[in-house]
């Protein structure tokens, strides 16, 4: 009987199954989005039971299509969207309020406070996070201190938390199993990523119960067996990474130094820095990248907040094309910017900048200027806020960029591989099977069941699609360099 692995991609908007073969290779795919609620500015929820409902729909909806059941698969794997909170009954699994979503901005006083009282390099020394809105532990004692009885429930051992991957295996498992792996706790602002465990004085911090939290393990391991009527059989779960970590890890980073970014509407550059964590003095980010067996990887990660996302502009907010795949085309036009930089900080500039105030910038406009050279101008500014992110984390990690691995939609842009291998003075690597999120998730499944033997084996599956090598010379990269620096300095809010 043939054996397959089922992955499933919790994202933001949209919950995903696909499956893979012995290969590596997706034989099915099955994709559903879900609601966004906005109840207020800033706020952003998803209910999850409606998260659990599109993802049992779209694992009905995959193996069906190829004619497969639970006696098939070998193991699931599971990444999710990170950060995002969930609170339920730990008798009945009833969510006790809407899931807060790490792009929930609520809590944003709450953490001004917090940096008020001195507690930035507290907190940052034992999770290697900045204080901010975006991680878990804020949203969790939101719920504890408005919704009426969370509090006292929580106290009394009868509420339960997890980030989405807790949920799915929560639910696959009819409520046996309340686990997280490591990469997933380390963006929780609870987890100290030296001891591995939840740390008291945090908790005590935030005043959340540890009776809430769920049991940390590996990445890589059976956690449980599914209980729900999707599967006639018992499927072992298997696999957890965050989907940031996941796709480093099906993108095969696993050396130190190793490098992926994953260009989408933002972009998400993580560097696998090995068995130590290395806190950055350069305003990047200290995460868990995952732990096999024994051994634990941590990775540097720095965020841009405005990639893809800033043709869409070109399309919506200027006119100046159609739809986001003709941007290529009019960008390549023209031989080089013609001397226009854009720099597009369109909500804030992130890593390493972190100036949430600063707006976009057009500069080097001449009568010369066309939609071309600001087309071309906003693709480069992409590849140059992540060229800012590769050399902050050479600062960090003491290592040079042997290549660069990218994944993500925009990743299909020849163009703009192209420059970016040009502004790094790097060879940029496209790979053939471009699902490198759910791959990763499903590699660490199968490893731990014995699906594919070891992670060299899976090394070996890793196929390149396209490699794009620096075509300009270090002394031209240096001056498009030193016009972008200046282009960011005239973009930057006055202090």
């Amino acid at each position: 009987m043939d054996q397959y692995i089922l992955a499933l991609d919790q994202g933001t908007s949209s919950s995903r199954a696909i499956v893979f073969d012995r290969k590596g290779t997706p034989v099915a795919v099955s994709q559903k989005e879900f609601t966004q609620y906005f109840p207020q500015p800033g706020w952003v929820e998803h209910n999850p039971m409606e998260i659990w409902s599109s993802q049992a729909s779209v694992i009905a909806e995959a193996i069906s299509s190829i004619g497969i059941n639970g006696k098939n698969l070998a193991a699931i794997g599971i990444t999710n969207q990170r950060e995002t909170t969930i609170v339920w009954d730990a008798k009945t699994g009833a969510p006790v309020y809407n899931a807060i979503v790490w792009q929930d901005r609520r809590t944003s006083e709450y953490c001004d406070s917090l940096k008020d009282q001195g507690l930035t390099d507290f907190i940052r020394s034992k999770t290697g996070l900045i204080i901010d809105a975006y991680f878990s532990a804020t949203k969790i004692r939101w719920i504890l201190e408005n919704v009426p009885g969370a509090r006292s429930r929580a106290e009394a051992g009868e509420l339960r938390f997890g980030t989405v991957d807790s949920w799915l295996v929560w639910m696959l498992t009819g409520g046996d199993v309340h686990v997280t792996d490591v990469s997933n706790a380390s963006r929780t602002m609870l987890f100290n990523i030296h001891s591995l465990k939840w740390d008291e004085e945090l908790l005590d911090l935030f005043g959340i119960p540890s009776s809430m939290m769920p049991q940390v393990k590996s990445s890589s391991e059976i956690y449980g067996h599914t209980r729900t009527t999707l599967f006639a059989h018992k499927v072992p779960v298997a696999g957890i990474a965050g989907d940031q970590q996941a796709a480093l890890f099906g993108q095969m980073c696993i050396e130190p130094g190793s490098v992926k970014n994953t260009y989408g509407t933002g972009c998400f550059l993580l560097m696998n820095s090995g068995t130590k964590p290395i806190l950055s003095k350069n305003s990047l980010l200290t995460t868990i990248a995952w732990k096999i067996g024994d051994t634990v990887n941590y990775a540097l990660e720095g965020s841009i907040f405005v990639a893809g996302s800033v043709v869409q502009w070109l399309r919506d907010g200027l006119g100046i094309i159609n739809s986001s795949s003709e941007v290529e085309a009019l960008a390549a036009n023209v031989p080089d910017n013609g001397g226009v930089y854009f720099v597009p900080a369109l909500t804030g500039l992130g890593a390493p900048y972190w100036d949430q105030y600063a707006k976009g910038c057009i500069s080097g406009l001449t009568r010369g200027t066309t939609a071309a050279h600001i087309a071309r101008a906003a693709l480069e500014g992409i590849a140059f806020q992540t060229m800012d992110i590769v050399e902050a984390m050479k600062r960090d990690a003491g290592v040079d960029l042997k290549e660069l691995k990218v994944d993500g939609g925009a990743s299909r842009n020849n163009l703009l591989m192209q420059f970016q291998a040009n502004v790094l003075s790097t060879n940029v690597i496209r790979p053939k099977v471009t699902e490198t999120t759910a791959l990763g998730a499903a590699y660490l499944a199968g490893l731990a069941v014995g699906y594919w033997e070891s992670i060299e084996a899976v090394k070996q599956q890793w196929q390149e699609d396209v490699l794009f090598s620096p075509t300009i010379s270090s002394d031209e990269a240096a001056a498009l360099k030193d016009a972008w620096k200046e282009a960011v300095g005239r973009t930057l809010a006055k202090k």
